[in-house]
């Protein structure tokens, strides 16, 4: 089940935010993914439209969107390769329509969601507070 945010979500979100990344953004620093734990909880989840997706009434999962932009998406590593990604991407596709979304181009396990999803793109760019490249991909229109 997917239903939208609740501020008593949080410390489940930034959980999951922390395994998730543990996984899949284990190339940034410890410094940065403390600073970013602290973003996630007082500004992104503040400003962005935020679902979280439950299995058997456990949150396991979100989706941030700011506009028509993927601002956030984690699933705990334990649910992994069910179809919940793709539930949560279909969820945001059918609220805004064709998405975009950045990742870094050392996430190679968002890379390839993306990519299986059919997100593209080629423009990059150096996140400034990492030091990362970061892709900038979108979900063309069919």
């Amino acid at each position: 089940m997917i239903r939208p945010f609740q501020t008593d979500d949080t410390d489940t979100i930034v959980s999951i935010w922390r395994d998730a990344s543990a996984l899949a953004h284990s190339f940034l620093p410890a410094a940065f993914i403390e600073q970013e734990a602290d973003a996630l909880r007082n500004i992104y989840l503040v400003h962005a439209e935020t679902s979280v997706i439950e299995v058997n009434g456990t949150i396991v999962g979100f989706v941030s969107l700011v506009g028509d932009e993927l601002a956030g998406l984690f699933l705990h590593p334990a649910f992994h390769g069910r179809g919940l990604g793709r539930a949560m991407v279909d969820f945001a596709k059918a609220q805004k329509g064709p998405l975009r979304v950045e990742v870094f181009e050392n996430n190679h396990i968002g890379r390839k969601f993306y990519a299986s999803y059919g997100f593209c793109g080629d423009e990059t760019f150096v996140h400034e507070a990492s030091g990362e490249v970061v892709l900038k991909l979108v979900l063309p229109v069919v």
